[in-house]
């Protein structure tokens, strides 16, 4: 796994797709067609700042607006998709809010399921067989890795995701952004937050 302040790295095993993907990259950098460093600032886009856009507009639209997040715990599908957000592997969502005393975090045990459609591409850690395993094992240790040490009494819930449904978490709202407007909002909120292995930016931060 890795992550911002992660250095323990893992061997992942990559499935037929990305071994192809990999295959096809290597190819063409060395024909000279591509660039190697252009390819991984693409990418890094996609992951990290254009996908994840679109989950934080969720969130902070749920932080702003009772009715939606109300909406977004009874189906995160159909308020999801009032905001645009819809198609590959985002068909069916559910969320699910972190709160007092309450973490959630989000896992893929059998393959990689994940919902695109808002969270961009997934993390390299996130199909890696040691986050799989051990998120379900042992979340407490799993998140420690992560810099994110939430206190004892912390109930960590880790739900599933599969090929007929995936999860979305929306992080608790930082103090100190009372009147901030959703735009203000959707900055603090990390792709890692909504997959569970961060909180939210604090208000300071933004």
């Amino acid at each position: 796994m890795s992550g911002a302040n992660h250095e323990h790295h893992h061997d992942n095993e990559l499935d037929p797709m990305d071994a192809r993907v990999r295959a096809l990259e290597t190819l063409l950098a060395r024909k000279g067609l591509v660039d190697p460093a252009a390819i991984d600032a693409i990418v890094d886009t996609y992951e990290k700042k254009v996908g994840p856009r679109n989950g934080a507009r969720v969130v902070a639209r749920a932080w702003t607006q009772t009715a939606f997040a109300d909406w977004l715990r009874r189906d995160a599908t159909a308020a999801i998709a009032s905001l645009g957000y819809t198609g590959r592997q985002g068909e069916h969502m559910r969320a699910v809010f972190n709160g007092d005393g309450v973490h959630n975090l989000v896992v893929c045990t059998l393959c990689s399921c994940y919902p695109w459609s808002v969270l961009g591409l997934p993390p390299v850690w996130y199909k890696s067989p040691p986050y799989r395993s051990r998120a379900v094992m042992d979340p407490r240790g799993v998140l420690a890795e992560f810099g994110l040490e939430l206190p004892a009494d912390t109930t960590i819930r880790v739900w599933d995701s599969t090929a007929e449904l995936r999860y979305l978490v929306v992080p608790q709202r930082p103090a100190g952004t009372e009147g901030w407007d959703e735009e203000r909002l959707a900055e603090l909120v990390t792709r890692d937050s909504m997959i569970g292995t961060a909180l939210a930016k604090q208000a300071e931060a933004a």
